[in-house]
């Protein structure tokens, strides 16, 4: 039972309460003696009350502190695991580890063993069931054809893929090795590392008249569908639940199923969370009015447009968009559809909530477009010192001139759960002494960002978390840099500190009396030959640096390296290139470089447990990247058959690079340990990454 001071204290008898008031009265105190005394026997009888609840939760695994749970886990056998950020908690697998064991060896046990271990959306696949066999007649299985059935082209897409129903002649290989998959001990287990993150109304890139695209950069780009959660562990993963792009041929044949929210208008709700949503001057198109169709080029326009009878057409594949031709021009065209990557960095609809601190006392907070229609209007009100927050996913087009005030701060943001775009013809900041200024959770193209020398210019900090400056300034219709040799970075200012934290940038030109710190970051010149990082003049060394967990696509150059850790440096020279090494350290008796792969001929401080580690291993030992092309699902991503000293040769055995924090090789090597618990006896699996 619950008690508090007032009740004990209640139960002592009058006599004493009266004197206890009086000796409070003469002391000039609000309790007595004797009462302060009730109130700290109170405290500890709820303490101890709150023990023992404590000890009886701690019994069930539901309610158990969280250093009950190994304890419980080992009562019944279970084998912890490396602990692996976002994926699911100890406590939820010792809870499922009885219910698994029950159906321990089965399809669906092992697909939901794979998506609780490593995170990822997983499908498993018994590839006993799709060999070509010959059949006893007395026990046929009309499903079981030598040869896929050309009158059906949906399944047809899906050959090569976990969904394949074709069946495939025997492959001996092990499929261990990730090679042979259709043998009769094999079962296969398909892992999406490519994430579906929404844009929720996002502005379309105008790129002629009533043509339109998803990418705010102009460029061709997948359309992914909203995977659906599966509630139930009977059930086998499909193409809605997982992150897929949005072929032609699925998205016309499930039209219901991934766009628009009802089928018409007027009709009721079908649909709460589509994959995409076309809304033009603020009003939405149903369900009939959108047709699914190829919008490729076509001698200078767009083939399949659509003519006026009030149709709209989406190409998924390409991300454009065309318009009836009797519909108004220009229109305010927006979008919510998925974008396909790999991590939470470069901004987006992901939470990011820690990153977004609340202002200090006296900065004013000005919200875009709620208080001011545009961003100049905005920080005009500041004047020098506050917030701007961006509270929609619009593009915003003009030249910014931020002036920080001395002493000031000033943070442009975008709120929570959004991803505006900014393309600006210029983008200059300055600001007085001890001025600070932060960009977070932006989309910039356009312009490069300048830190200009200039008289007056003092600036001492310039932090960008969550933000991508593209690669090469913009991009072209088919993704290709517009400007590859032009910086996103120019930080002429000497003394200025720059950080870059979860961020895209291109390449990066600093003074050599500043500094520059980045983490889980990008850092690309748009080719291993580039100027990734240098001086003003593209090749005296630039600021001191530090890189934690990023990748560096293209040439360096710095004062001095005070650290790089976990990182990964491809660069390369030219033919007649005048740069004594790609990686280039001016002062090497300061700094360490460890557990990062960098040219074996980099001039750097002494290396720690990196590689490669001799010249004989350099022409093996290189990382491999699924893609370098920004603005593809797979950016930055390593593939499988990157060399394990560089896949588990980061301090924690985790993989070097932007992605280091995904932490894929423990995930990988988690669902290994929970396989050889939980397969059948007799039984091979392999692991599969299908993006």
């Amino acid at each position: 039972m619950s008690v508090d001071a007032q009740t004990l204290f209640a139960l002592l008898p009058a006599i004493h309460r009266i004197r206890d008031a009086e000796l409070a009265q003469a002391s000039g105190l609000p309790r007595g003696p004797l009462e302060e005394f009730i109130a700290v026997l109170a405290e500890q009888l709820s303490v101890a009350e709150e023990s023992l609840d404590q000890l009886h939760d701690d019994l069930f695994i539901e309610t158990c502190a969280d250093w009950v749970v190994p304890y419980i886990g080992d009562l019944i056998g279970y084998r912890s695991l490396h602990r692996v950020a976002r994926v699911a908690s100890p406590r939820a697998e010792v809870a499922h580890t009885i219910a698994l064991r029950r159906r321990k060896g089965t399809v669906l046990v092992l697909e939901q063993l794979a998506r609780d271990v490593t995170g990822w959306d997983a499908r498993a696949v018994e590839y006993f069931q799709r060999l070509c066999t010959t059949q006893y007649m007395n026990h046929p299985r009309p499903h079981n054809r030598q040869s896929p059935d050309l009158r059906h082209g949906e399944p047809l897409e899906w050959i090569g893929t976990a969904f394949e129903t074709a069946n495939r002649t025997v492959d001996v290989r092990r499929i261990e090795s990730g090679r042979g998959r259709h043998n009769i001990p094999n079962v296969g287990l398909h892992l999406w590392r490519i994430q579906a993150y929404p844009h929720r109304e996002s502005s379309t890139f105008r790129d002629g008249a009533r043509r339109y695209r998803a990418s705010p950069l102009n460029h061709d780009l997948p359309l992914y569908n909203r995977p659906v959660a599966e509630d139930d562990i009977t059930h086998l993963a499909e193409p809605d639940n997982v992150p897929w792009p949005l072929s032609r041929r699925r998205l016309h044949a499930h039209l219901a199923r991934h766009y628009g929210e009802r089928a018409s208008a007027g009709a009721p709700l079908d649909n709460p969370q589509p994959s995409l949503i076309l809304t033009v001057d603020g009003s939405p198109i149903e369900r009939d009015q959108v047709h699914i169709c190829n919008l490729a080029d076509d001698a200078g326009s767009w083939a399949h447009t659509p003519p006026p009878d009030g149709i709209y057409a989406i190409d998924p594949v390409l991300g454009r968009i065309a318009l009836p031709l009797d519909a108004p021009d220009p229109a305010d065209v927006r979008l919510s559809w998925h974008e396909g990557f790999s991590a939470d960095i470069g901004g987006g609809e992901y939470e990011r909530g820690g990153s977004l601190p609340t202002p200090p006392d006296g900065a004013s907070v000005v919200r875009v477009p709620n208080d001011h229609p545009t961003l100049a209007a905005a920080l005009t009100a500041i004047a020098g010192n506050g917030v701007v927050e961006i509270t929609d996913n619009r593009r915003y087009v003009g030249a910014l001139t931020l002036e920080v005030a001395a002493d000031g701060s000033v943070e442009i943001r975008a709120a929570n759960g959004r991803r505006p775009a900014l393309d600006l013809s210029e983008l200059t900041i300055t600001g007085g002494e001890h001025a600070a200024c932060t960009l977070n959770g932006l989309l910039i193209s356009g312009a490069p960002l300048g830190v200009p020398d200039v008289a007056g210019n003092a600036l001492a900090r310039l932090d960008l978390r969550h933000c991508t400056l593209v690669p090469g300034i913009a991009l072209h219709p088919d993704g290709t840099p517009v400007q590859p040799t032009l910086p996103s970075l120019q930080l002429a200012l000497a003394g200025l500190e720059t950080t870059l934290e979860r961020c895209i940038v291109g390449g990066i030109r600093s003074h050599e009396r500043a500094s520059l710190t980045a983490s889980d970051s990008l850092i690309d010149a748009t080719a291993s030959d580039g100027v990734a990082f240098a001086a003003m003049d593209d090749a005296a060394p630039g600021a001191a640096l530090s890189l934690v967990a990023c990748t560096v696509v293209g040439k360096v150059h710095a004062r001095e390296v005070e650290l790089i850790s976990n990182s990964i440096l491809l660069a390369t020279l030219a033919g007649g290139d005048s740069w004594a090494a790609p990686v280039r350290a001016a002062r090497k008796q300061v700094g360490c470089v460890r557990f990062s792969w960098l040219p074996h001929d980099a001039i750097v401080p002494a290396r720690h447990r990196c590689q490669p580690d001799s010249a004989q291993a350099a022409w093996r030992i290189a990382p491999r990247f699924t893609s370098l092309h920004y603005g593809t699902p797979a950016y930055g991503q390593l593939t499988t058959s990157t060399p394990v000293e560089i896949r588990h040769g980061a301090d924690d055995e985790s993989e070097m690079g932007v992605f280091h924090h995904l932490h894929g090789a423990q995930r990988e090597t988690n669902l290994r340990i929970r396989l050889a618990e939980y397969l059948r006896v007799s039984l091979h699996a392999g692991i599969f990454y299908e993006s």
